[in-house]
Parts: C-alpha cells; sequence; structure tokens
C-alpha cells in the first residue's frame, strides 16, 4: 500500500503541468459555484431582513377582526387601546411601536407643476419617537429631515415614489382618504424628507406621517391599526409571538393577536421558495458544468496514459494496485484543485460579501421579487465550502476509474501500441 501510494505521489510531481492544467480547471469549476451559492444566498438573506427591517417588523399585533379584511385597511378594526398595549410590552422587555395604515388618492402641488393629477397611495402613521427603534428609516435618510412627534403637516417619502412623480423637499401634497366611519378627509402635507429605503417594494410606494395627527383626521379617537414589535436577530420567532400572545390573554387583552413576520409576509415567501427551487436548480447546473470540465480534465488525462498503464501490467503489477494508483493520484490532482478552488472562493467571496456588486440599473424599473434594491452581496456558507472541496476530490476520483477500467480490458500489446 505504501508503494502504492509513494508511486501516486511520484506520478504527481513527475507530470507537473498536466497535474497543474488540471488541478486548475477543477479549481475554476468550484471557485464558480461558489460564488454562484454565495450571490444567491446572500439576495435571499438579505431580503429577509429588508422585510422585518421596513415592512413587518418582526411580530406584529392586530385586532382579531383585522387580519381577515386586512387587504381592505379596516380602520374601524384598530387597537383602542395601544399605550396600555405598549406598556405591557415594555415591561416584558420587547421594543415596540404603534402605526396607523390607510389608502388615500394623492394630488402632487408645486410651484412648478401646479396640480398633476392624483395617485393611489398607502400611507402610514407612525410614532416619530418610536418607529425608528423597530424599523431603520432613520438610517436611509438623503434629503430634509425626520419627522417631529405631533407634526401637523409633515410627510416623509420614499425615493423612487418622490421621483417617479417629481417631488422633492418643499413640496406640498395633498391625500383624499375615507376615515373611521365612511366620511371623506383631505390632508395637506409638507414633504419634509426623503429616504432611500433597501427595499425597494417600500421605495416605491413609501408615505410616512404623524400617527396623531393622521388619527386625528380619521377619526381614530386615539386608536391605531397595529403595534410592531422588534426581536433580536437570532430569537427564535414563533416561541416569541406565542409568549407575546400569552401575555395578550393573561392581561385580558385576548381580543389582539399576534403574527410573526412569516405569517405577515407568507405571499412573499412562497415565492421564495420557488425561486429557491429555481435557484437550486441553477446551482445544480452550475455544479454539473463544473463536474463535466472536471471529468473532461481527468478523462483526457488519463486516457493518455495508457501506455503506461500496459507497461505497468507488463513489469507484473496486478490491476487493482495499478487501479488504486490511479485513482490515488486522480485524489491528489483533485485535492490540489479543490484547495485552489476553495481558496480562490473565498477571495472573490470577501469582495462578494463586503462590497457586491450593483445591479440598480435594473433594480430601478424591474421587479425580480426580492426585497433588495441595487447592490447583491454575497454571504459566507461553511456547508457550501465543505461540500465543495470534498465533492472536488470525489469527482476527481470517480471520473478517473472509468477510463482507468476501460484500458485494463485491454490486452497488454493493445495498451503499449495505444497512442
Amino acid at each position: 500500500m505504501k508503494f502504492i501510494f509513494t508511486l501516486a505521489m511520484k506520478n504527481l510531481a513527475r507530470y507537473k503541468r498536466r497535474t497543474a492544467i488540471t488541478a486548475i480547471a477543477i479549481a475554476f469549476g468550484l471557485m464558480m459555484y461558489l460564488i454562484v451559492d454565495s450571490m444567491l444566498l446572500g439576495i435571499e438573506q438579505e431580503s429577509m431582513r429588508n422585510l422585518i427591517w421596513y415592512e413587518t417588523s418582526s411580530v406584529r399585533i392586530h385586532q382579531k377582526g383585522y387580519w381577515p379584511d386586512r387587504l381592505l385597511f379596516p380602520l374601524e378594526e384598530g387597537i383602542e387601546n395601544p399605550d396600555k398595549v405598549i406598556d405591557l410590552l415594555k415591561k416584558e422587555g420587547w421594543t415596540a411601536t404603534e402605526r396607523t395604515l390607510f389608502k388615500a388618492d394623492m394630488i402632487l402641488y408645486s410651484d412648478d407643476f401646479g396640480e398633476d393629477g392624483s395617485l393611489s397611495a398607502m400611507v402610514t402613521g407612525i410614532d416619530p419617537e418610536m418607529d425608528n427603534e423597530v424599523f431603520h428609516f432613520e438610517d436611509t435618510l438623503v434629503e430634509g429631515r425626520m419627522l417631529e412627534k405631533g407634526e401637523s403637516n409633515g410627510m416623509i417619502m420614499g425615493s423612487w415614489l418622490a421621483a417617479d412623480i417629481g417631488a422633492k423637499v418643499g413640496y406640498w401634497v395633498t391625500l383624499v382618504t375615507r376615515g373611521n366611519g365612511g366620511f371623506f378627509e383631505a390632508i395637506d402635507a409638507q414633504i419634509v424628507g426623503i429616504v432611500n429605503c433597501p427595499n425597494p417594494n417600500v421605495n416605491r410606494t413609501l408615505i410616512m406621517m404623524d400617527k396623531d395627527t393622521a388619527g386625528m383626521v380619521l377619526g381614530m379617537d386615539g386608536a391605531v391599526t397595529e403595534i410592531d414589535i422588534a426581536l433580536p436577530n437570532r430569537s427564535d420567532v414563533d416561541v416569541e409571538v406565542m409568549r407575546i400572545q400569552a401575555s395578550l390573554d393573561a392581561h385580558g387583552l385576548n381580543d389582539l393577536e399576534a403574527r410573526s413576520w412569516r405569517e405577515l409576509a407568507k405571499d412573499y415567501l412562497a415565492i421564495a421558495e420557488a425561486k429557491r427551487g429555481g435557484t437550486g436548480v441553477i446551482l445544480f447546473l452550475v455544479f454539473i458544468i463544473a463536474a463535466v470540465g472536471i471529468s473532461n480534465t481527468m478523462l483526457m488525462a488519463m486516457y493518455e496514459r495508457t501506455r503506461e498503464l500496459g507497461m505497468m501490467r507488463a513489469l507484473g503489477m496486478k490491476d487493482n494496485d495499478i487501479r488504486l494508483s490511479f485513482i490515488i493520484e486522480a485524489g491528489g490532482i483533485g485535492l490540489l484543485g479543490s484547495v485552489v478552488g476553495i481558496a480562490l472562493g473565498a477571495l472573490a467571496n470577501i469582495y462578494i460579501a463586503n462590497v457586491g456588486i450593483d445591479f440598480g440599473f435594473l433594480m430601478r424599473d424591474m421587479d425580480i421579487g426580492y426585497r433588495i434594491q441595487s447592490i447583491m452581496r454575497g454571504t459566507w456558507n461553511l456547508r457550501s465550502f465543505i461540500i465543495t472541496f470534498v465533492s472536488g476530490i470525489t469527482l476527481s476520483m470517480i471520473v478517473s476509474v472509468i477510463p482507468i477500467r476501460r484500458s485494463l480490458k485491454m490486452d497488454i500489446p493493445s495498451c503499449l501500441r495505444h497512442q
């Protein structure tokens, strides 16, 4: 066994050029697999983060009657005692904020444009003092300022929406909406800040104003439509939802129900699951391409050595020993290729994970379903690195068996005459 292993290692050193070329082909295929896997997984993880940070929060509390009609944003199903709920959550160690969501028709006015038609809009009334404890819009401010508590005519707008309607900081907008009870009401508000949110769905539609102002105009009498809760990144959301619900029920608030972000974003997650199947196919194809490259290179290397194999047999070396020697040699080439491929993949991933690739020129006008605005970043996936490393060695060894088996079926004179 020692002789066979030594022979295999000597052959690796003897055919330096062939070993290097084959190892580089293996390394390139494995590197490409790692890059694609990192990008796809990174996009999915960042989408989930942006979904929670800018859309759903970790957990949301509604009135039980609100959820069945949630697409209609029923103001009559509001939470009537939000302060009591917020105090309870705070005592239990949860960070929460109140919000009121309502639909409106938006009319833009400016010195340059005058009245410029109307646009259906989704408006969010927020608590300016607490909203940034749960959401992260303050970090995305690009123009103007954030809302102030009790501000009666201020409005925050997403940068893409502002660009679409030609609005800037200082422009006035009229919102025409239906209040709690069915009456119509108009709200005149001035854009005081513009945010560039990493979540494209939010950035295309975002309008925020003070919840107290919104509540007064809508006739909410202090009620809000939802309470949003932020959880630490590593929290078990399902467990926390059960704890929150149990706390609400224990304090007589059993007319409220808590739902996790997974339930709030069920439609998106269903689409993401379908996309995950598609990305799995892409990864499989990349892996197959890498495997074919490895196979082709290894087959050529083995076929070129048919005469050498015949000489070994002529000198009395057993077929099993010859087979094992070539398999070990192929494994050595696979090991070199895997090490180089992992190293190149890791170097490329440092840039992809920390800097990313800017696809903003596509994202602005095209909705790909992911919650990313422009920069696609990769991530580190130890499992993929291990699978790639093992696969490079295993594939090289498996592929080498085919030409060896064929050559061993040939008689010795035929092997020696092989060109």
